[in-house]
C-alpha cells in the first residue's frame, strides 16, 4: 500500500467533495442519498450520504477499482440554528483539512463568532473523531467519524 499516494488522495477529494461544494456534479441516488463522486489517475472516492437533520453516511476509497479505505460519519445542527450557516463554517474547516490527518478539519478553525474543534486518534490506517462547531460557547453542531483501511488481506 502507498500511504502517501492514499494521504494526498484524500486531501485532493476532500477539497473537490463537500468542503469544495460543487453541488452540480453530485448524484441524488434513487434511495434518497447523495452521492459525490470524485476520481484522479487510478484512485476513486464515493462519498455518499443521507442528508437533512441529523445526517449520516459513508466515503469509500477505490484504487484500481478495489475499496481500500472509507470512513462513516454521523452529525447533526441544534434545531435552533441555521443549518446553512453552520455547514458555510463546517466546509470552510473542511477546506484546511491538515495533510498529516486527512480525515476531516484541522484541531481548530475559527470563522467570526464561530470554533470549530476536530480532536481524532489514529493514523489514515485506522482513526476515529468527533469534530465540534460552537457559537459564543454553546455547541450547535456535533459529529462522530472513523474508518481506515478495508480489504487488505482475505476475509469473509
Amino acid at each position: 500500500m502507498n500511504k502517501e499516494a492514499l494521504r494526498q488522495f484524500l486531501v485532493d477529494s476532500n477539497k473537490a467533495g463537500y468542503a469544495g461544494g460543487e453541488e452540480k456534479k453530485w448524484i441524488k441516488e434513487p434511495n434518497g442519498s447523495t452521492t459525490i463522486p470524485f476520481e484522479k489517475g487510478e484512485w476513486r472516492s464515493d462519498d455518499n450520504f443521507y442528508g437533512g437533520e441529523p445526517y449520516g453516511g459513508r466515503i469509500v476509497v477505490f484504487y484500481k477499482d478495489k475499496p481500500h479505505w472509507m470512513m462513516v460519519y454521523y452529525g447533526w445542527v441544534t434545531e435552533d440554528v441555521e443549518t446553512n450557516i453552520v455547514y458555510g463554517i463546517l466546509r470552510g474547516a473542511l477546506m484546511k483539512m491538515p495533510d498529516d490527518a486527512p480525515f476531516r478539519g484541522p484541531r481548530e478553525y475559527k470563522e467570526g463568532k464561530f470554533t470549530y474543534t476536530n480532536k481524532w486518534i489514529g493514523d489514515v490506517e485506522q482513526y476515529s473523531g468527533e469534530e465540534q462547531i460552537t457559537q459564543g460557547g454553546n455547541l450547535i453542531y456535533k459529529a462522530n467519524y472513523m474508518g481506515g483501511l478495508v480489504d487488505q488481506r482475505s476475509g469473509v
